[in-house]
């Protein structure tokens, strides 16, 4: 069994490692992608997707 050190007190390797446990990760999920998208923006691609298509 571990003795218990105040976070204050442990040392910044120690303290990293607790922070990255705690924080944990995405996962599948990219916040980054997950954003909506702009509706006023002008967006080309579509445009052209549906013109390649029927060719």
């Amino acid at each position: 069994m571990e003795k218990f050190v105040p976070y204050e007190k442990m040392s910044k390797k120690a303290k990293k490692e607790l922070d990255a446990r705690r924080r944990g990760d995405w996962g599948l999920c990219h916040p980054a992608s997950r954003q909506e998208e702009n509706r006023k923006a002008y967006r080309r691609h579509e445009k052209h997707k549906k013109s390649a298509l029927e060719e």
